[in-house]
């Protein structure tokens, strides 16, 4: 028993010992002058990097619209596919699930699963700024948006700030 504790420790050592753990998140405040509809997005995330290329990571997020408040859980696998100096290309894959309330109306569940392609840039050795912009896959009433395929709205467009640790 404890050859077999010792060996997993050490394996669990051996495939850790290049990883990093960040935290970040988003910050959103937008104003749509034609519905005339303010919205306000928060989403922290947090994950954990194995190596350059793969990372686990998951984000909770709040959404509030004038009339529109949602809560979601998103968890995601992000593959770095390129890298050089400071920049990265990368995909998200993965899914998510909200629960939202329009005002007067029953609350309902949405769910997505899908892959949003990005770019990040090293700003230090600890800091980086992610964008993503567009979603491919499927959404139905996720965070009050429905979507079947490719997506290039504002909704699909996103900046974070991570610390790496």
């Amino acid at each position: 028993m404890k050859k077999l504790v010792l060996t997993l420790a050490l394996v669990f050592g051996m495939l850790t010992a290049n990883a990093q753990f960040f935290v970040g998140g988003q910050f959103g405040l937008t104003y749509d002058g034609d519905t005339e509809n303010t919205t306000f997005r928060i989403a922290p995330e947090f994950g954990y990097a194995f190596n350059d290329a793969w990372t686990v990571a998951g984000s909770i997020g709040y959404t509030h619209m004038d009339n529109y408040n949602s809560f979601y859980i998103a968890p995601y696998a992000r593959w770095t596919f390129f890298k050089k100096d400071f920049l990265s290309l990368l995909v998200d894959g993965g899914f998510g699930v909200s629960v939202g309330k329009h005002k007067g109306l029953d609350s309902q569940t949405g769910f997505e699963i899908g892959f949003k392609p990005g770019v990040s840039f090293d700003i230090t050795d600890n800091f980086s700024l992610v964008a993503h912009c567009g979603f491919l896959g499927y959404r139905d009433e996720f965070n009050g948006n429905s979507v079947s395929g490719l997506s290039l709205s504002g909704n699909d467009l996103s900046v974070s700030l991570y610390y790496k640790f």
